[in-house]
This record gives structure tokens, sequence and C-alpha cells, in this order.
């Protein structure tokens, strides 16, 4: 794990290839392997993995690239045969392959892109390749390279929580420290890469590219992609770029008189939100509650449970899903009706995504006497993280940028969903420019 540039992916093709030299000897001499190398996309794939490991190890000195079905059987080492199969996760056919074949090891590239299913299915096909008849695989196993995670991935709890005996972390240094990695290839000229590697003007030129690439960054970016640590990683396109955690993640809490509104998203992975209207006009977001796998009679008792504890002082408003309002084929009782029935007097929120979208962005774009027009309390993890990035709009795999035009659905999504079914009956009428009318009386026409 380290930040750009610090030649991860090559250091992950050279370990396949000492893999491969320490295979055993079969009766015809021939030390054998087969690996798999596996990255997201196909594109991804394509543009940089393979490119990667072919800027390494050139096909024409180094053996044969079947480009149809991406494998590349290396012959040149003398006494060694490798398989390298290419894979790419958004191409069924290959992944049907992927879990079905049996290999010596596998690389998977840009590691944390990688849903943990893949690892762990991928876990069963390794080290059973030469089998045992043939002397068995020595030092199989999986090895994988990237940037750094959030600190709520999968990734993050496997490697600093859980820390299984058969797994291992190399952290590299930040780009930006003394004992950083690779500096003598990054942003060199044809006259410094004449120099020793350990020349200081050619470590100068690399500490530039990390200078460089700092400038204009927000701090995230830098943590993650220069100083190689844990954090907020943005990728896809943020629905709200207008969201400055510097500016709106700040603690708050409710006002005696006013009531606190709900918002509420259904589903499997329902969600609420909890917010207020200040006095002053300023909108807080102070607390959200969301599950996984649990349905809305369930959720809904947990909800209450926690208002009576934490804001059992307060009137409430609630707001949802119109879709709340449709029966399910499995059960005769709509969202609204189970809710009802326990005291919950909910009302449909705004359907439009870009409404609702917009309606949370207005008071985001709002100064009220000096202060911020919205306000989110930092322990809401869910929506912070959200607003950081995680709810997106994902890229398209096309070769120009370009982006979904809803929102990615995600485990962020739904708590944000939430949030906007109340903001929609708080900004939306203002938003569409609605116009209250009343009714005038027209001065009587003459007869002429």
């Amino acid at each position: 794990m380290g930040p750009f540039g610090s030649g991860k992916s090559s250091g992950c093709v050279v370990e396949l290839i000492k893999l491969a030299h320490r295979q055993p000897i079969q009766a015809d001499g021939v030390r054998r392997s087969r690996f798999a190398v596996i990255r997201n996309s196909y594109i991804q794939l394509r543009d940089t993995t393979i490119k990667t490991f072919h800027d390494w190890l050139p096909p024409e000195l180094f053996g044969e690239w079947w480009k149809s079905e991406h494998n590349y059987y290396i012959t040149k080492f003398p006494g060694v045969y490798i398989e390298i199969l290419f894979r790419a996760l958004d191409r069924p056919d290959q992944v049907a392959n992927l879990l079905s074949a049996e290999y010596t090891g596998a690389w998977v590239n840009e590691a944390r892109e990688v849903p943990m299913s893949v690892i762990e299915a991928l876990q069963g096909r390794v080290k059973r390749y030469p089998g045992a008849k043939d002397g068995g695989c020595v030092d199989g196993g999986i090895i994988m390279d990237t940037n750094p995670p959030d600190t709520d991935s999968e990734w993050y709890r496997l490697f600093e929580e859980k820390r299984p005996a058969n797994a291992a972390l190399f952290k590299q240094p930040s780009g930006r420290s003394q004992t950083a990695e690779n500096l003598a290839w990054l942003n060199q000229t044809s006259a410094s890469i004449k120099l020793p590697v350990n020349d200081p003007t050619r470590r100068a030129l690399g500490r530039e590219y990390y200078d460089n690439l700092a400038q204009g960054k927000d701090p995230d970016f830098v943590k993650v992609y220069i100083d190689g640590e844990y954090g907020y990683v943005k990728d896809g396109r943020p629905v709200y770029s207008e969201y400055n955690d510097a500016i709106h993640c700040k603690e708050c809490g409710p006002v005696q008189a006013k009531p606190i509104r709900r918002g509420w998203d259904f589903g499997l992975t329902p969600a609420v939100s909890f917010s207020q209207l200040l006095p002053s006009g300023q909108w807080i977001v102070f607390d959200e509650i969301a599950a996984d796998s649990l349905g809305i009679d369930r959720f809904s008792d947990t909800v209450l449970a926690y208002t009576r504890e934490t804001w059992g002082n307060y009137s409430f408003m609630d707001f949802g899903d119109p879709a709340g309002n449709q029966r399910a084929q499995t059960d005769e009782k709509t969202c609204y009706e189970i809710l009802r029935s326990k005291g919950i007097n909910i009302e449909p929120g705004e359907i439009s995504d870009s409404i609702r979208i917009e309606s949370v962005k207005k008071p985001m774009n709002t100064m009220i006497d000096g202060k911020p027009g919205f306000l989110l309390h930092p322990r809401c993890k869910r929506l912070r993280k959200g607003f950081l990035g995680k709810y997106r709009y994902r890229r398209l795999l096309t070769s120009d940028e370009r982006y979904t035009d809803k929102p990615e659905k995600n485990e962020y999504s739904h708590i944000h969903d939430a949030l906007q079914y109340d903001a929609s009956r708080l900004f939306s009428d203002k938003l569409r420019g609605k116009v209250e009318w009343r009714k005038v009386e027209l001065p009587r026409l003459k007869r002429v």
C-alpha cells in the first residue's frame, strides 16, 4: 500500500517472476506456474495493468501474447514456463473462467476496487498448480497492491483490525518523506536519467513530482495519494461538490422550541436522518440511523426506541419516500401504513431526483448572518462520507469523462435519499419558483 508513482505495480510484476522461479522442477526439467492478474474493469486492465507488465517483459523478447484471450505465455527464461492470465471483473466470461481455474498465485492490481468476495473466492483457487504429482506448488498465494482505502472499508478491517496470521501488509512511506521510494524514476529528464540512482539530483526531481501533484489538491487527496495514508477516497463525481467539510461539519443540536424532522428511506437497507430548521433559517442535520437487511417494521421499532432515549422531549415531523405508499406483493400493508400504526404520521417527500438533490444544495450554498446555511454533525458518519464523495455519480467506462445520470446505489445512498425527502419538503417550492396566488376582486366593467 502506498502513494501514486511509488512502484507498487512494477514490484508485483517482478514478484510474480520470482515466484515462478521458485516452483519445483518437473520431470522434463521445466518449472511451470500459472498466475491470474486481476483488475476491476477491462479498460483499466488494458490501459494500465497489461501495459505495465509488457513494459517490463515485452512479448517480442519474453514470449507469446495472445491478445484475444488476454493470456501471456512467458517462455524465454531458461527452464521456466509461466502462464499469465489477465482477467477483468466487468467481463462475466472472464470472471467465470477466473473462479474455475487452478493457479499458482494471483496478483490483484489496485485491490481496493475489487470486492472482498472475489478475494475470498480466489483464495480457494491458488496454490493448486502445479499439482502434487508434479511436485506441488511452492510459495503460492495472492499478492495485491493498492492506494490506501477508506477506514470504513473491508480492507482496513482485514489488515488493521482482524490481522489474520496468513496475511501481511507492507506500507510505503509518504512521497514527501525523506525515505520516499522510487524518487529516482519519477519526473526525470534525459540528462538526469544518466546519473547514478542515488544521485541527489534524481531524488530532487522525484520529490518535485509529489510537490507539483499536491498543488491545489484538497487535504484528503494529499493524504491518500501522496502521503499513502488511509482516508476518504473520492471515485466518480461527488453529488455534492459544494460541500466543504471544514465549513459544513460542526457540532450542532436541536433547539427545544422547534420540532425535529425525520427523513425516511425504505427497502431492506432503511435509513433515517434527523434534522431541524432553526429560527435563524439555518438547517442542521445532527443524527442518523442506517440498517442493513432489516424490514421497516423492525427498523421503525429501532428508530422509535432510539428517539425516546435520545430525543424524547421533542415533537417530530416525518417525511419519506413516496414509494412507501405502494403495497408490496408479499404484504398487504404499505410502509406508510406500518409507520402510521405506530404513531408516525409520515408524509411523502419529492419524487424527482434532481429537485431532491437541489433541495439539499440550496442551504449548503447559503450564508445566514455570516454562518453557513447548512451544518452536519460529525456523528453522522455515513452522511458525512457521502458528502465527501462516497455518494457519487459513477464514471462510465468510456474513453471520455462521462458519468451516470443518477447517483450510484451504495451503502451511502440510502441515508442521503432519506435526507433528501426531508429537504424537499423544506426547499423544493422555492426551487420551482412557486408563487402563492390569492384571490383578487376584479373591477366590474361598465356597459357602454
